[in-house]
């Protein structure tokens, strides 16, 4: 039986290395994520920007309801152990 993923939805820009680094963990998490490409609309920045507490940088993540932050965030959640259990919540 598989598991149910949470939802994922990563705010990037396609030439931030940030982003390509936080896009490779979650392809080899092999999850499946909603990209909104901030920089082809920037219409949705205010979005990110609002939704993440008034943070602009990119890449912003969203699991579930969870603001998880940026690239590094999602990468500590990972070392401490702890992402697994947000993109696969029980």
């Amino acid at each position: 039986m598989s598991k149910q993923q949470a939802e994922i939805t990563i705010y990037l820009t396609q030439y931030c290395p940030y982003c390509v680094r936080a896009r490779g963990l979650l392809n080899a998490k092999e999850v499946s994520y909603n990209e909104i490409d901030v920089g082809a609309q920037p219409e949705l920045r205010e979005e990110m920007i609002q939704k993440s507490n008034g943070v602009t940088s990119v890449p912003q993540i969203f699991i579930g309801d969870t603001h998880v932050g940026g690239c590094d965030d999602m990468f500590a959640l990972e070392s401490a152990g702890k992402l697994d259990a947000l993109l696969f919540p029980e």
